[in-house]
């Protein structure tokens, strides 16, 4: 109900999230660097965009560059060098480490509220370290079970062809995809993470703790899966808040209410004027945007999180630039 009534309280929340998650648990801060970083290291960079999911509540999809890091040639490059035979067992280690996408074997109490409504379990006065390390292990349980284990729904198979044509999860997320181990493929350099249970969404136990929703990590190696992991987030990062069919359709709706043109009544720039209004309005009122993210734009909290500045760069322009200086028709 308060988020409902106030989605400035909803949207001020959520900016102290981030920029805590960003401080504490990344060990990110430029004022105040940590020389052992965070959960992840050192973090050198980090770029996230924040949109509204269908009830309207805000969440953030971040890129986390480490320093140190290595693009996904050098990776499969140093992979598949015999030289580098320790670089592959300490990434592999590190992985295994951070990622998780397994179900603590460890009992739970079932009258409990949801774990997300609870705060982060804290030691308490002359507590045991093993009674500590059971009661977290345990309320870790519960958050895996109510956040990370995937539900199929009509989402998962929309893009299924329908007929003889296999009907998998387009998350890839399936009871039988299961890896005991994380391994490397000696001839392509393709890193393939453990997957203890198919259904589980990969998740950091600290983070998943802390922050208390759900969430999904990614290794960004080498190999098809990287390329995929690339493509999605850059056409993520880049995709219109309205998809073109629905601006047409905003256009036509704003065509037909203007109705048709009388040269009696009106001339041609006051039309003109009429129909950019129109198109402006309609197109304005198609376009999605949730409560909490206009109460965001309103306290200037913007549409996205980085650690950087960045010149804006105007594409169409620098692209017909290029093109007037070193014409290529396979391009057009």
């Amino acid at each position: 109900m308060l988020l409902s009534g106030n989605p400035f309280v909803g949207a001020d929340f959520f900016d102290s999230y981030i920029c805590a998650f960003v401080k504490i648990l990344l060990g990110y801060d430029p004022e105040n660097p940590r020389k052992e970083g965070g959960l992840l290291g050192k973090v050198k960079a980090y770029y996230g965009c924040v949109e509204a999911q269908g009830r309207g509540s805000l969440h953030c999809h971040m890129l986390v560059w480490l320093e140190g890091g290595l693009n996904p040639n050098e990776i499969r490059e140093r992979v598949l060098s015999q030289s580098h035979s320790d670089f592959t067992e300490r990434l592999v280690r590190y992985l295994d480490d951070v990622i998780s996408t397994d179900i603590p074997e460890v009992d739970v109490e079932s009258d409990l509220p949801h774990p997300c409504l609870l705060r982060h379990v804290r030691k308490r006065k002359d507590e045991s370290k093993t009674n500590f390390d059971s009661r977290r292990r345990s309320d870790l349980r519960r958050l895996v079970e109510k956040t990370q284990v995937h539900k199929h729904n009509f989402t998962c198979y929309k893009y299924w062809k329908g007929g003889s044509s296999p009907k998998t999860c387009r998350f890839d997320l399936d009871e039988k995809n299961v890896r005991a181990s994380t391994s490397v493929d000696p001839n392509t350099g393709e890193i393939f993470l453990r997957q203890c249970n198919g259904l589980i969404n990969p998740y950091n136990p600290t983070m998943l703790s802390a922050m208390r929703c759900n969430m999904d990590i990614k290794f960004i190696g080498s190999g098809t899966s990287a390329k995929a992991i690339l493509y999605y987030v850059t056409d993520y990062i880049t995709k219109a808040q309205l998809k073109a069919h629905v601006a047409f359709g905003a256009l036509d709706a704003a065509l037909k209410r203007l109705g048709p043109y009388d040269a009696n009544c009106e001339t041609l720039s006051e039309r003109g004027k009429q129909l950019l209004n129109r198109c402006a309005y309609m197109m304005l009122s198609h376009q999605e945007l949730s409560a909490q993210q206009v109460a965001s734009y309103l306290m200037e909290y913007g549409d996205y999180y980085s650690s950087h500045n960045f010149k804006p760069l105007l594409w169409t322009q620098f692209e017909k630039f290029i093109d007037d200086q070193c014409h290529s028709a396979e391009c057009y």
